[in-house]
């Protein structure tokens, strides 16, 4: 069968934390334009948003993809699955814009970047069950007492590639 005719090959990462290293230096643009409409809370036009954040982040997936696609023998990335956290600071659209940015001119260059959002979720100790929330202080909704204890909403992990 030819390498071409062959069907991806699935490598599990096995929820491989995303690290962020402290020295990144990109010749990719730190910010870049983006048009907000309007709404209650903020006026329609056109302003500047800091990438820089998720391009570091990116960049160590990024380098933990491609050095999974070696170890499997592959010479091409088709898919990248991600788990990211409601509240782990890091904007999908943003991570979207920086994956496109690096991953040109490597083997992960026009692979699918698939984003599992992982909802905030926290433990009520009073009540004794997990709750959802949108916001790092979260009360029950039960009792109305503070959670301290969140169990999930800060992953950046890397969770699964499909290589040739």
């Amino acid at each position: 069968m030819d390498r071409q005719d062959a069907c991806p090959t699935l490598v599990e990462a096995h929820r491989l934390p995303i690290g962020v290293r402290n020295s990144f230096v990109s010749p990719q643009p730190a910010i870049y334009l983006k048009r907000v409409e309007p709404g209650p809370d903020k006026p329609a036009g056109l302003f500047f948003r800091q990438t820089m954040h998720e391009l570091s982040i990116m960049q160590s997936a990024l380098d933990q993809v491609l050095e999974k696609a070696r170890q499997a023998g592959a010479s091409r990335v088709h898919a990248i699955r991600l788990r990211i956290g409601a509240l782990s600071g890091v904007v999908p659209d943003a991570l979207q814009f920086a994956f496109e940015a690096l991953a040109d001119g490597t083997p992960a260059q026009g692979a699918q970047l698939l984003i599992e959002d992982v909802p905030a979720r926290f433990w009520c100790a009073t009540c004794r069950h997990e709750f959802a929330a949108t916001r790092m202080f979260a009360e029950c909704p039960d009792c109305h007492r503070p959670s301290a204890e969140l169990r999930a909403g800060r992953e950046m992990e890397l969770t699964s590639l499909e290589v040739d």
